[in-house]
């Protein structure tokens, strides 16, 4: 079995994608894959997405200018999760944020804790 059979779509036909900056290691966003959109990433190098609310496939940046230039896909151990390490061009985040994960802090890493 290739890499790729292993990708385990859900009921919708979809896989949460992971978008991770190369080099740094910090976690940009979480979009949606279906079969298509990631063999459109792996073609072309572009991070490809599928649209849960508009129903339609978008390049990552086509619009906005903030591009993801795919450098490495990865499968989680279980198939169910897709990991793009990319360069960043400009803001991840559709808030204009350079992360999704700037909002909430839910939980902080205590001071002094061993």
């Amino acid at each position: 079995m290739t890499s790729l059979e292993r990708v385990r779509f859900d009921e919708r036909g979809l896989v949460p994608a992971i978008a991770q900056q190369h080099g740094t290691g910090e976690v940009l966003m979480l979009a949606w894959m279906d079969a298509e959109a990631l063999r459109r990433t792996l073609e072309t190098r572009r991070a490809t997405y599928w649209s849960r609310s508009r129903q339609e496939y978008w390049v990552k940046g086509e619009t906005s200018g903030h591009a993801q230039h795919v450098r490495e896909v990865r499968l989680d151990c279980d198939g169910d999760t897709v990991l793009l390490t990319v360069d960043q061009t400009g803001a991840a985040c559709h808030t204009g944020d350079r992360t999704c994960f700037d909002a909430d802090l839910l939980l902080a890493d205590e001071e002094g804790a061993a």
